[in-house]
């Protein structure tokens, strides 16, 4: 939210309060303050343009302003004078609930010592059809963002936070088309088609893996940060399940869930999808060394022998998945992911780190508990497992920037997460920094200082 917007509902908010407590005070301050409230409306929507979260401010200070022009005009206590009041009084409470979401959230600066370019590859694989559709003529699209290290001193034109941010379909996960106007001014931290750093011939590569229906766009914090400290992070967008995303032939694609009948608690779905995301996964890397695949600006520049992936929550599980199975992969980290299928029953070979939020706040399945605790006492090369209290599942997204600082607190109280996004994401690229380190060919990477650099970070290797 700009400064304009919060003093324009804040002084829309209190003058209206001040219409129906004070009759008196509200006619004499009226005559200055409801010409200053017009004209700043009309300065924010020429400047900003229409915003579904001020709809109900305007619809307040119509009403505040006629209650004014009416207590004027009739003086006594009669009854359509105190209905006018309790209605404006009515409307203060959606005008204050709307600005809970905030326009145009505001993403934090990456604190690694690069800037950060990305580029999107849309990308079709010849060899798989697509299971969400019907048509044997559709493959498989892949949506993949490159976030890389750049020269700080290069300036380019900043990325696009949402896929097809002109043509979203009319729920964005639980958020309403309306209310996502805003997102097209989101400061990404991105430049497009800005060179790599120079710094190093080729940079490590991790994949990222969102959860489950969540587009990469809501992991944007997290993933700008980790490639500012000298990453190529590729965050990969899973059509028909991710809300949105746009395909290589231009159009949308939305969720096509193809859940069974004989299947209660999804399982089945979810592990036939934890298989077509794995597959998704190999199809990148296999990318990664064919000539001018990654374009111009990342062709020849990704270390391709140096490979983790990493996910939250559904893409947690994606990520032990592709370390399991693909040999190119040489350590990965599950961000407060649930296992399924034959995932528990791995005997991992190579790095893993287990990243939770605090237990007690999100209230992790026992399916996450039991499967996690499985393939924890399987580890074959060893890992680390951190719990990071007072954060709960969505702290390590986007989602809490999306709501106001007041609307934030009161979520915490209610769902946890009272660490708030920003620490929990920086100490979670701590961590994750640290752990990378050494299987991403950085040297030795001590996990455990990164851990007590916070308080309340609880774990430790696991043997």
């Amino acid at each position: 939210m700009s400064i304009l917007d919060a003093v324009l509902a804040l002084a829309a908010l209190a003058f209206a309060v001040t219409a129906v407590a004070g009759r008196l005070v509200a006619r004499r301050i009226g005559v200055v303050v409801l010409p200053a409230l017009i004209a700043g409306c009309l300065a924010q929507w020429l400047i900003e343009g229409f915003y579904g979260q001020f709809a109900p401010t305007y619809l307040l200070l119509c009403a505040a302003t006629g209650l004014v022009v009416w207590q004027a005009k009739w003086r006594g206590g009669s009854w359509p004078t105190t209905v006018a009041r309790v209605g404006v009084g009515l409307l203060v409470l959606p005008a204050a609930l709307a600005w809970s979401l905030v326009p145009v959230p505001e993403l934090p600066r990456p604190t690694g010592h690069y800037a950060v370019g990305t580029e999107t590859f849309r990308m079709v694989d010849p060899n798989r059809l697509e299971p969400a559709t019907d048509s044997p003529s559709d493959h498989r699209n892949v949506v993949v963002q490159a976030w890389y290290p750049a020269d700080p001193a290069v300036r380019g034109e900043h990325s696009a936070y949402l896929d097809g941010q002109d043509r979203l379909p009319d729920r964005v996960t639980v958020l309403p088309k309306a209310l996502l106007r805003g997102y097209a001014r989101i400061d990404t931290h991105g430049r497009r088609d800005v060179p790599v750093s120079p710094d190093r011939v080729r940079w490590p590569v991790v994949l990222f893996s969102p959860g489950y229906g969540a587009p990469r766009a809501f992991y944007t914090g997290l993933i700008t940060d980790l490639a500012s400290r000298g990453y190529v992070v590729l965050a990969i967008d899973h059509p028909y399940e991710a809300a949105v995303t746009e395909l290589a032939d231009g159009s949308i694609a939305t969720p096509h869930e193809r859940f069974l009948d004989d299947d209660p608690d999804q399982s089945r779905y979810m592990s036939g999808q934890l298989d077509v995301r794995a597959a998704d996964l190999r199809f990148v890397v296999d990318q990664l060394d064919r000539p001018g695949t990654m374009g111009p600006r990342l062709s020849g520049h990704l270390d391709t022998e140096h490979i983790a992936a990493v996910g939250h929550s559904f893409g947690g599980a994606t990520a032990v998945a592709a370390l399991a199975n693909d040999a190119r992969i040489k350590a990965a980290a599950n961000i407060d992911g649930t296992l399924y299928g034959t995932l528990p029953e791995q005997s991992l070979t190579k790095p893993f780190l287990l990243l939770e939020s605090d237990h007690a706040e999100t209230g992790h399945s026992a399916q996450y508990l039991d499967g996690n605790r499985a393939l924890l006492e399987r580890l074959k090369a060893g890992g680390s497992r951190y719990e990071i209290s007072e954060a709960n599942h969505y702290s390590f997204t986007d989602v809490p920037r999306f709501l106001a600082d007041p609307a934030r607190f009161l979520a915490a109280q209610l769902m946890g997460g009272s660490r708030g996004p920003r620490e929990t994401q920086r100490a979670t690229n701590d961590l994750l920094t640290a752990f990378l380190r050494e299987p991403l060919g950085g040297g030795h990477g001590d996990i455990g200082a990164a851990a007590a650099r916070y308080r309340d970070i609880d774990g430790g290797p696991v043997r």
